[in-house]
């Protein structure tokens, strides 16, 4: 904001240098980014904060140095004498919850005209283009008092009515500046009898602006709701100085202070005869009490101040505060709604009274015996693991489209086709809160091939939402990755498949986190490959899957490779760390030596690995230790529909060395149930 200096001297009396007040508005929130002279008038331009409408004037930015300087505030001449016409025109509110309060006052027999020089001057000074004498008015008293006001040509108000109404079904409306616009249905608007005339707090309209044949003004002064002006703003793709400052919270009190100054600054300018104000005010402003302890408030920023040094700061603030008998009292004007808590007041009394004068001290913060976090330590475990397998963690935006779904032929009765629409998305074509991490990964994938990365590993962990018919969607936090590896001619090669590459990562985190009791089955997934993909289970949940992407998905994508394998998986995080072990149970080393069999059957293709595996591990013998798969074959001389999987088995006694015979005797006793359970046979 441009704020001229010799204009702030008409609200105080102040004799600091320019770089003097620089330096104390800085100091207290308002930063000065730059000072020029124009015109021997020396111009900050003030970095207002969101949070402080209230400084968006020369009364707002004068209060401040008011307060700093010990000053004395005065305010314009904005006082009329009762001694008015009655007014013919009429102010309707059907919406006071988005208009809290409305004012207006007629001015008759105005001339239009350009203004005096010291008015364009003045806006010229604050960036503001001079329009006419009335016009450059409201823009002046929007800069002097920082309340938004706008002029409509009374003659062409029908029904010398104004009425305050959402846009409803009246879709469409004609602003300033020549442009149909199309309105949301819950735009406020302002209305003649019969139809809009303005954008509330944004825009007036075409038909009824002020012209060089304009006799007649009505004026407008009025409070509206910040979401609903910000919300109407952004809807249009509209941004004025009105709608700035109404987003951030207008002066409820001041409005009608700030018509009544416009209307003196008309009639000594362009003539007129003012008319009595009519002034619709359904929602009246409350301020919230706050009740201040000067202890808390000293012990809060390591001060010392008495509880009237702290009241007489408030009050050159302009913030009354009452004393009571242990505290005393706060009551925020409606100019400083962002006072809200005790907190908002320490910080008040500390800028004002200087942070630089408050002593550096070590603040006291005794720390409470914590409790450590089972589940993030997990969490991190987690990540650790897929970072020792080379995999490089992404993060993703939680939306995707629908689309995104069928991509992967997600069926119509999944889990994952329960969506929950954002209201306001970012991307029109991801509307959707995500019900799986795939797509984004997917996309991951193919930003990585476009830019010639070759070897891609990547591991996202994230929620994912799901809607369950309930105001709480449930959420899931999701281990997702995705592996792609470039394939190239070599003389020598000797290539882990994808998919047992990433299988091999999710068993050494499984292992990291020592969760044992897990198996891979085939999977079911519609994106999967059949015969190289696998769900996993957990004794007997289902905690995830990984696989080798469908061809007909990755036709689907477009890849421009030969033949490419991508390797997908995803786990629910919050159901696997339900079986990482609480605590380790530790076992004495073996005092007797291992001794190893393998065996290799020839099974039908239909049973899995992990059933022959259990079905060795439940046999009912004390010294079978562990088992491993170390070949799979299929063709050659094995008959069609069958396969060959070979095992490792280490037989380990806890009591002796154990012979040769007693492992041949458990070994082949073995191999005698595992053909009785399976069907299949040894292979020769």
């Amino acid at each position: 904001m441009r704020v001229p200096y010799e204009w702030l001297k008409e609200f105080i009396d102040i004799t600091a240098t320019a770089e003097e007040v620089c330096s104390k508005l800085t100091m207290i929130g308002l930063e000065v980014e730059s000072v020029e002279s124009i015109e021997g008038d020396v111009v900050f331009e003030v970095n207002i904060t969101p949070n402080r409408p209230d400084c968006l004037s020369m009364l707002g930015i004068a209060r401040e140095l008011s307060a700093i300087f010990h000053l004395s505030l005065r305010m314009p001449s904005h006082r009329i004498s009762e001694d008015q016409p009655e007014s013919d025109f009429s102010i309707e509110i059907l919406n006071p919850n988005l208009c809290n309060r409305y004012a207006g006052r007629l001015i008759k027999d105005v001339r239009i005209s350009d203004s005096p020089e010291w008015i364009k001057k003045r806006l010229e000074k604050c960036g503001v283009r001079a329009i006419n004498n009335v016009v450059d008015i409201t823009n002046y008293v929007l800069l002097e008092f920082g309340h938004p006001l706008h002029a409509f040509d009374a003659d062409t108000i029908e029904g010398k009515k104004i009425k305050v109404d959402i846009a409803g079904e009246a879709r469409k409306i004609r602003t300033l500046d020549g442009d149909e616009r199309r309105l949301p249905f819950d735009a406020l608007l302002i209305w003649d009898s019969v139809v809009p005339i303005a954008i509330a707090g944004i825009m007036g309209g075409f038909d009824t602006e002020v012209t060089d044949r304009t006799r007649n003004v009505f004026l407008e002064s009025a409070y509206f709701d910040p979401v609903s002006v910000r919300r109407t703003s952004k809807a249009l793709n509209l941004k004025t100085e009105s709608s700035y400052r109404f987003e951030r919270g207008a002066d409820i009190e001041i409005l009608g202070k700030a018509l009544d100054r416009a209307a003196i600054l008309i009639k000594e300018i362009a003539g007129g005869t003012i008319h009595k104000m009519i002034d619709a005010y359904p929602v009246k402003y409350e301020p919230q009490p706050l009740e201040i302890r000067h202890e808390r408030i000293n012990r809060l920023l390591g001060t010392n101040l008495t509880r009237s040094d702290m009241e007489e700061i408030l009050n050159r603030l302009g913030i009354p505060a009452e004393d009571r008998a242990e505290a005393f009292v706060v009551y925020p004007p409606a100019h400083r709604r962002d006072i809200r808590t005790n907190n908002d007041v320490a910080e008040e009394i500390a800028r004002i009274y200087g942070y630089d004068r408050i002593s550096a001290t070590i603040p006291k913060t005794p720390l409470p015996a914590g409790r450590i976090d089972k589940k993030a330590v997990n969490t991190r475990k987690v990540k650790e693991a897929m970072r020792k397998a080379g995999f490089t963690e992404v993060i993703n935006y939680s939306f995707m489209g629908t689309s995104s779904l069928d991509m992967l032929s997600i069926p119509d009765g999944d889990v994952r086709r329960k969506t929950i629409a954002i209201v306001n998305p970012l991307i029109r074509e991801e509307g959707l809160l995500r019900t799986t991490l795939a797509p984004a990964l997917i996309g991951n994938l193919l930003y990585n091939l476009d830019r010639g990365i070759q070897d891609i590993r990547f591991f996202e962990m994230s929620r994912i939402f799901i809607n369950r018919d309930q105001p709480l969607p449930l959420e899931e936090l999701r281990l997702g990755g995705i592996f792609f590896k470039e394939r190239f001619p070599a003389l020598w090669r000797e290539e882990v498949p994808g998919f047992f590459v990433v299988k091999g990562a999710l068993e050494a985190m499984f292992e990291e986190l020592k969760v044992s009791e897990y198996r891979f089955i085939p999977s079911s997934e519609p994106f999967l490959q059949s015969g190289q993909s696998a769900d996993i289970y957990i004794l007997d949940s289902p905690v995830g899957y990984v696989g080798i992407l469908e061809p007909e998905i990755v036709e689907r994508l477009d890849l421009k490779k030969q033949k490419p394998e991508v390797v997908l998986f995803e786990l629910n995080l919050d159901l696997f760390l339900t079986f990482v072990p609480v605590a380790l149970h530790y076992l004495p080393i073996p005092k007797y030596p291992p001794v190893e069999r393998d065996i290799a059957f020839v099974v039908d293709e239909s049973i899995p690995s992990s059933k022959i595996k259990e079905l060795i591990m439940s046999y009912s013998s004390e010294i079978i230790e562990e088992v491993s798969i170390f070949d799979f074959y299929r063709g050659g001389n094995i008959p069609e529909g069958k396969k060959s999987l070979a095992f490792s088995i280490t037989y380990r006694s806890k009591e002796k060395t154990l012979t040769d015979e007693e492992v041949e005797t458990i070994h082949n006793s073995l191999v005698n149930f595992l053909i009785e359970q399976t069907g299949g046979m040894l292979r020769k």
